[in-house]
């Protein structure tokens, strides 16, 4: 089975080498990555991995592409030129997913193929985010993110609401319209909707409502209650406060200045749920990041660009407006805004 993962990355150097290796061992065999703007050698390491085939834990190919977006739209460009690419049009499924976004498989041998298996083979499957807090982590450490970051929010509930986003594996023979970041988009003229199969992560059919892109504030999620009985999406949108002020500083993928304020900040780091369940792969990786180090040139672009995450991080704190933004996030309370709102205005804080 040829499993290719879709990405776009911008200054995401010291993450790389957990997402390569972690997606190997869910059995992804290709990676397509488009990058743009990088100052902290995200680009020279892709180019060097690509170079790389003789590495047995790449076992597959690494390519590396410059994103082709003109305007601001970079993951909606690239998305578009990466269904043309072809290391996804011979995949036999097409994952996208981010550099901080982790698919936790629960069933058989934890990997995509068995996820695959335990929903019935379907057309796509479409896995609930899960947020991971910053819980009180100031430093950045050049460890697997995985295994620094273990609390979220109650799985079926973030916010206050039930209706929480995916993303999502799509087989080669959907019908496709064009990918979303989020989920795949249906082609009336390439299939019919009544007998696309289409699961959560629990192998249950996806709202028909979803499925069909009916509700446009809702084209992206649906309730999660029960959806990750055989996978969750670990999303490590925060990590520690140091890398937070540096993907501050870089802005989004989708829009180039936008800046993440401490709204986006507070809504992900609620720690009240606690879940390690995603530890059952250390072992593995690290051994398989042991090993892309221990290339001589891999090892040094990696450490390079680790150095320079560290670099920027100083120098945005020389700069006043962000201490006092690492000041507001650290005094900032655990809560979502709403719940926070509600418990005030109750006389609970």
């Amino acid at each position: 089975m040829r499993i290719t993962a879709v990405t776009c990355v911008k200054n995401e150097g010291p993450f790389l080498l957990e997402w390569i290796a972690f997606n190997r061992l869910l059995g992804v065999t290709d990676f397509l990555f488009y990058s743009n703007d990088c100052s902290d050698g995200t680009d020279r390491l892709l180019d060097a991995l690509a170079a790389r085939e003789d590495l047995e834990v790449l076992a597959g190919r690494v390519v590396h592409l410059p994103n082709p977006a003109e305007g601001r739209n970079y993951q909606m460009e690239a998305l578009k030129d990466a269904a043309h690419q072809q290391v996804v049009k011979r995949a036999d499924w097409v994952w996208i997913a981010d550099v901080d976004e982790f698919l936790n498989i629960h069933v058989g041998d934890h990997t995509i193929p068995a996820l695959i298996e335990a929903c019935g083979d379907p057309a796509a499957i479409s896995v609930h985010f899960q947020f991971f807090a910053n819980d009180g982590i100031d430093a950045f450490e050049d460890r697997p993110v995985i295994a620094q970051f273990t609390r979220s929010h109650n799985p079926d509930i973030w916010c206050g609401e039930t209706a929480i986003e995916v993303k999502s594996l799509t087989r080669k023979d959907f019908p496709l319209q064009y990918f979303g970041a989020h989920r795949p988009f249906f082609s009336e003229r390439k299939g019919d909707k009544k007998s696309l199969a289409w699961t959560d992560g629990s192998g249950r059919k996806v709202p028909h409502r979803f499925l069909v892109a009916a509700n446009p504030r809702r084209i992206r999620k649906f309730p999660a209650k029960g959806a990750r009985d055989f996978a969750t999406l670990n999303h490590y949108a925060l990590r520690s406060l140091d890398s937070y002020l540096v993907k501050n500083d870089r802005g989004d993928v989708n829009r180039e200045n936008r800046a993440f304020d401490d709204t986006y900040w507070r809504e992900r780091n609620d720690p009240a749920w606690q879940d390690t369940s995603v530890a059952r792969y250390l072992p593995e990786l690290e051994a398989a990041l042991e090993a892309l180090k221990a290339d001589a040139e891999i090892g040094a672009l990696h450490a390079e660009a680790v150095q320079l995450h560290r670099e920027k991080r100083d120098a945005l704190l020389a700069q006043p407006a962000y201490m006092q933004m690492q000041e507001q996030l650290r005094r900032a309370r655990a809560l979502p805004p709403d719940e926070e709102a509600m418990l005030l205005e109750m006389g609970m804080l």
